[in-house]
């Protein structure tokens, strides 16, 4: 009976595509210079397979060795095919790691038999933002077994995530998995992706900011909320306050749907003046100017004689009846040479609007100004030049933090310069400055939604930027805006890591002893020979290309010319957000990334040769979140 049964076990071995403890069979590790006996067409797969992360590429993650299958050769505006040759299909399954474009039609990976798909996979990604990391898929291929196939990697598409990476082709007797992180969504404010020192709603979908206004010691942060959802949806104003911009009290909502529509973007002012006659004791008016999002887009108002502890709705609402297609998101801002309210709103398409006012009920339009390029959320203020309150200028931006530097008179906007783009991340937008910031203080603050970042699995969705101070600057270019960090980031140091007149060489990193995932980074370094340097913090490169004199952070990059051979950097790291900055602000780049869990490590690198690393400084951070 014992030699029947194994004798009945051989058989059903022999007939199945594989047995267990049989090894691997590899069809292809890309380790090579060249594709071997793979055939490509057209241009995304280049001459041969990637040495990992290709030129303007977010940092690729993942793959095993040093070679991949990487489709963004020249960026997502290549396309291709490469197909390997004949194989006979001999385990129960097919591995390999993939990432990339989510695309079923544009960006996968096709196992071909008797010339016809049988098995398909895409990468994960479909919306800005996203993860450049591979992950193992698995194809049950039993039914195929002893038949003849083909693999073929696939990249028909270019607009973005127009690319497609694999690596690591094999068969085998078991599937492989990526095994899952730990998560932790148990703690509030301290799960695992839950930024520390970036504003997040308690729970639930946000993204405009709203309503920036500083009154009494307060900073005042509305923001687009969805109160009972985690995607989108039922837009409402959230509300929270903060005496410095880094530690925040989410309040009860302040602005909810009604019979006029949804609560959509928009702004606040203190009637100092009480134009409104709104005011009813000693606390002066908070005024919210908001587009109701209903059939049709109107705006309105609502007010708060409470410090912004409860809104009222003006009863005559709206008070800028619909004009055209989704006209919304009215800016306001006083206008003290005429004693006038002025309102910047988004019409339709690339058209935006002026309009004024005596108490912010009655408006009468001023003038049109198309802005290619640009669309919804305008701000407009004016900034002293280099710091001279005696020469200004009149900004005016749009939701991609586009603007343009002009002149106004109270009646017209006159543009003397722009767009310029004053940020070139992938997660910035909705941008809007703070109302009301005392003349002692004179700042222009800014935070912007960092719109499409991903936080799997948590509680809340989506961020604001870290708040920036604006400066109207006069470079070799002509005007432009400059960004960095406020001041009020130096209470959150913990501790400091120092570095003066040190030489970062290739191998180097002094970085190696210190992990975390709050930090500070602030250096100035002096070119020397070095073809490239930079931090990594975990895993993701902010890269200096002496070369090109270009700034490189997650897939982004921006013109950075040195000044006097020098180039000074700061990074703030929180747990998803990597914020660069360039010369002072010069350049900045807001960005989101997922990082794995377990990965704290900090780097500082170079490439091809040295660079004096004149002073460094690593500032650990406390968490803003945590009494």
């Amino acid at each position: 009976m014992k030699h029947a049964l194994t004798a009945l076990a051989l058989l059903l071995c022999a007939a199945a595509p594989s047995c267990a403890g049989e090894d691997d069979i590899l069809i292809a590790d890309f380790e090579g210079d060249t594709y071997g006996e793979w055939k490509t067409t057209g241009e995304a797969f280049g001459p041969g397979p990637a040495r990992g992360t290709l030129p303007n590429q977010m940092e690729v993650t993942g793959f095993l060795g040093k070679g991949l299958v990487n489709s963004f050769h020249k960026g997502d505006g290549t396309t291709g095919t490469l197909t390997s040759p004949p194989f006979k299909i001999e385990r129960k399954f097919i591995n390999f790691l993939i990432g990339g474009g989510g695309y079923l039609d544009e960006t996968y990976i096709a196992l071909l038999a008797d010339g016809k798909a049988v098995r398909t996979a895409t990468g994960p990604n479909t919306q800005p933002g996203g993860s450049e990391e591979l992950a193992w898929h698995s194809w049950d291929v039993t039914d195929l077994a002893g038949k003849e196939a083909v693999i073929q990697i696939v990249d028909k598409r270019t607009g973005g995530w127009g690319h497609i990476n694999v690596d690591h082709i094999l068969q085998s007797t078991t599937k492989k998995q990526t095994p899952e992180e730990e998560i932790n969504v148990a703690e509030l404010y301290n799960e695992t992706y839950r930024p520390q020192f970036h504003f997040t709603a308690r729970k639930n979908w946000l993204n405009d900011p709203n309503g920036l206004v500083f009154y009494k010691g307060e900073y005042h942060l509305f923001f687009q909320h969805n109160p009972t959802g985690i995607d989108w949806g039922n837009m409402t104003w959230g509300h929270a306050v903060s005496p410095d911009l880094i530690h925040w009290e989410q309040l009860r909502n302040a602005i909810e749907p009604d019979k006029l529509g949804t609560i959509f973007s928009g702004s606040a002012v203190v009637d100092w003046n009480n134009t409104t006659g709104f005011q009813k004791g000693d606390e002066k008016t908070i005024v919210a100017i908001y587009t109701a999002a209903g059939n049709p887009f109107t705006q309105c108002i609502a007010y708060s004689n409470d410090c912004g502890r409860t809104f009222a709705k003006y009863d005559k609402n709206p008070v800028l009846p619909h004009i055209v297609g989704g006209n919304r998101d009215p800016k306001v801002v006083w206008y003290a040479p005429g004693k006038v309210w002025v309102m910047a709103l988004f019409k339709d398409k690339d058209i935006f609007a002026f309009f004024s006012s005596p108490d912010l009920k009655t408006w009468t339009q001023l003038q049109d100004m198309a802005v290619p390029g640009c669309g919804e959320c305008p701000d407009f203020f004016e900034m002293p030049v280099d710091g001279d309150k005696n020469n200004r200028k009149w900004v005016w931006t749009a939701a991609n933090g586009h603007y343009l530097i002009g002149t106004f008179d109270g009646k017209t906007f006159t543009k003397e310069s722009g767009p310029h783009v004053a940020d070139h991340g992938k997660n910035y937008y909705a941008v809007q400055t703070y109302s009301d910031i005392p003349e002692e203080d004179g700042r222009r603050i800014q935070i912007a939604w960092m719109n499409g970042g991903k936080y799997p699995r948590m509680p809340f969705n989506q961020q604001m930027s870290f708040p920036c101070e604006m400066k109207l600057r006069t470079l070799p270019e002509g005007l432009r805006i400059c960004r960095t960090p406020v001041k009020e980031i130096e209470a959150l140091r913990a501790k400091e890591h120092k570095w003066n007149d040190a030489t970062l060489k290739p191998g180097d990193n002094p970085l190696a002893d210190i992990s975390g995932d709050l930090f500070d980074v602030r250096a100035e370094f002096e070119l020397g020979d070095a073809t490239e340097f930079g931090f990594r913090a975990r895993g993701q490169a902010v890269t200096y290309s002496v070369k090109d004199k270009k700034l490189s952070c997650l897939g982004r990059s921006a013109e950075l010319a040195p000044i006097a051979n020098r180039i000074k950097l700061q990074i703030l790291l929180d747990r998803t957000t990597i914020e660069a900055f360039g010369n002072d602000g010069k350049v900045s780049m807001t960005s989101c990334f997922v990082p794995k869990v377990k990965d704290k490590s900090m780097e500082a690198f170079a490439v091809g040769g040295s660079v004096k690393i004149v002073s460094l400084s690593v500032y650990e951070l406390k968490s803003a979140w945590r009494k």
